[in-house]
């Protein structure tokens, strides 16, 4: 089975915890990080089978695009990415890995 890494990038943290919320309840992956990138840019990054990966990045995108913005026309999705398989040493250099904190919660 291929494993895949999968993010989310929105701008702010409520629409980061109902967009990582979403996504780990439309598909069988593993919340592995959620990333303040700068200002209220959060990216939620999750890790899965490359199947339910895409399934959980597209549930995402349409939770962040479904939430209405504080200021009217303000776009709280920013990006998206799935990387199939991902190096091994992008994996130990980047906190996209499997942990302790989040084996638990492998599928």
């Amino acid at each position: 089975m291929s494993m895949a890494v999968g993010m989310v990038e929105v701008r702010g943290l409520p629409p980061a915890l109902a967009v990582a919320d979403v996504m780990v309840k439309a598909a069988r992956v593993t919340l592995v990080y959620m990333e303040k990138v700068s200002g209220a840019y959060v990216t939620i990054i999750v890790r899965g089978n490359v199947s339910e990966v895409n399934l959980s990045v597209e549930a995402g995108i349409a939770a962040a695009k479904k939430m209405h913005p504080y200021v009217a026309n303000d776009k709280l999705f920013l990006s998206s990415h799935i990387i199939p398989r991902p190096a091994e040493n992008l994996m130990a250099v980047l906190p996209i890995d499997y942990n302790e904190s989040v084996a638990d919660f492998l599928v």
